[in-house]
């Protein structure tokens, strides 16, 4: 069993630093942040393996870009939006020849974002006797599943279905008093959200939120 504890500590303090004081992304925080949920999905058991498998294979890209030879273009997903548009790096209306453009990479990781932002909010929030499963179709179906096609959807709604109830999920997670893990959430969301909302406008005012 993972140390789940440290691992929310982790994505805590990666989040945290996410931002710089004019409210850019920096990727470096960024993907350390998702190496941090990849092992809290990871934690969970395999039902979110479908999630957490696209998202290694995503930081795998970015990683690639941050650390080639055009690296200082991808210190913030700023410059790197600025970048590959300028340098026409990113296929704006049908997948072509550039399927693993840093922008591309990014939303996807950014959709997923806000499923588990969604997600644990409701787990936050929720009381002793709220269905994981529930909390977590409602997050799916608010975020991810409009992007996904029907088989996946599918397939999401099924692996939700054999979650456990609350009490037994914090059992899982190893952590201590349900408290606990309640208030780390409720630091960790905000900064999470944070990041979400500035990439989500920034996307947005570059009519980059449906990159094929």
């Amino acid at each position: 069993m993972l140390d789940f504890p440290s691992t929310l500590k982790e994505v805590l303090d990666t989040f945290k630093l996410c931002l710089s004081e004019n409210k850019e992304v920096y990727l470096e925080h960024y993907v350390a942040g998702w190496r941090g949920l990849v092992k809290f999905l990871n934690c969970l058991g395999s039902v979110f393996g479908f999630i957490s498998k696209d998202a290694v294979n995503k930081i795998k890209i970015l990683v690639t870009h941050m650390e080639g030879e055009n690296g200082s273009q991808y210190v913030t997903v700023q410059s790197m939006v600025k970048y590959e548009l300028d340098n026409e790096l990113v296929d704006l209306t049908k997948r072509g020849i550039h399927p693993e453009s840093g922008c591309r990479t990014l939303l996807r990781l950014h959709r997923a974002l806000r499923w588990l932002e969604l997600f644990l909010e409701r787990l936050r929030t929720s009381n002793e006797d709220g269905k994981t499963s529930v909390m977590c179709s409602e997050s799916y179906n608010e975020s991810l599943a409009q992007h996904h096609p029907w088989m996946v959807r599918k397939a999401a709604g099924m692996a939700f279905c054999v979650l456990p109830g609350r009490p037994a999920f914090f059992e899982v997670m190893n952590v201590g008093p349900p408290e606990q893990v309640v208030a780390m959430l409720g630091e960790a969301l905000p900064l999470i959200s944070d990041v979400y909302q500035i990439t989500e406008e920034f996307y947005a005012q570059h009519n980059m939120l449906d990159l094929p």
